[in-house]
């Protein structure tokens, strides 16, 4: 068995193009999305992630707005660059992108967005609302966490079924493990769902059990053939830099051992499966935030 690859180029090219209408009409409105980045520091990763963001913006028309402090920048500098980028009426949603330098409390920095502006649906109201089982099918926009949201649109968008089935996560992050599992148990998604981690006794056994496997916890090649259903669904999320090309460029590594694809029925390459999914997620948040921004000025 060679498992089938879960696309996240496609898909999330499949995403943004089902944007483009939105974003016209919006424009027409006066009431054009933009994206706005706060970036702290000079890590290459952060950069290179938030270069991508600002691609994927101007592919489908949206204005992107790039904020940038040095890694010297005080706490009260950067909450100064938040608060701005809260009333700016350019920038329909924003992002901090983690990490930030050591020094910076980034629960306070994140708690500092308004939830109106959640472009990472990461918010702590907006989590919350999350945990209450609300969507935006309730009445009002809610931006869901990208990654999380990006994994279950790759799964579906593969004509996959996830009611009923279980999904075994590892890893119990706030930007993927935990979100993931509240999204995962809403009604209409209806899984059943496993969350496991370093304390785990017996983690293979937990992970062999699963129909869908969600790998998110940036160890290279922790996940093992052995460890793997065959015909399961495998997601590998985690990212590690592992060293360079030759050409100069970061060498990656996932979290799933290749020889999983001889195992496993589906499997989301890494590069280039849930990290783009990521990316389409956020842009697909920045438009609902500014249709939302743009219903409550009419209304």
């Amino acid at each position: 068995m060679t498992a089938r690859k879960l696309d996240g180029i496609a898909t999330a090219s499949a995403v943004k193009e089902s944007l483009c209408a939105r974003v016209s009409a919006l424009a027409a409105s006066g009431a054009l999305p933009g994206l706005g980045t706060l970036l702290v520091g000079e890590d290459p990763a952060s950069r290179s992630y938030v270069l991508g963001k600002h691609r994927d913006c101007a592919e489908i028309g949206i204005n992107s707005i790039a904020v940038e402090l040095p890694a010297t920048a005080t706490q009260d500098e950067v909450l100064a660059a938040v608060a701005e980028l809260n009333t700016r009426d350019d920038v329909s949603g924003f992002i901090v992108q983690l990490p930030m330098p050591k020094h910076i409390d980034e629960n306070l920095v994140l708690e500092a967005i308004a939830p109106s502006k959640d472009a990472d649906g990461l918010h702590p109201v907006n989590l919350g609302r999350l945990v209450l089982g609300e969507t935006s099918s309730t009445g009002r926009f809610l931006p869901l966490p990208c990654t999380p949201n990006g994994i279950i649109e790759l799964i579906r968008h593969h004509g996959l079924e996830i009611a009923g089935k279980h999904v075994v996560i590892i890893g119990r992050g706030v930007t993927v493990g935990r979100p993931l599992s509240l999204l995962l148990t809403l009604k209409g998604i209806d899984a059943t769902i496993t969350v496991v981690h370093s304390r785990t006794p017996d983690l293979a056994a937990e992970v062999r059990r699963a129909d869908i496997v969600v790998a998110a916890v940036g160890v290279p090649h922790f996940v093992q053939a052995g460890w793997v259903k065959p015909g399961a669904v495998v997601l590998d999320v985690g990212v590690t830099r592992v060293g360079m090309t030759e050409s100069g460029k970061a060498k990656l590594a996932g979290d799933v051992d290749p020889a999983v694809a001889e195992v496993a029925g589906w499997l989301s390459p890494n590069p280039g499966g849930v990290g783009p999914m990521t990316r389409a997620l956020l842009v697909s948040n920045v438009v609902g935030l500014a249709e939302a921004q743009l219903a409550k000025k009419e209304g």
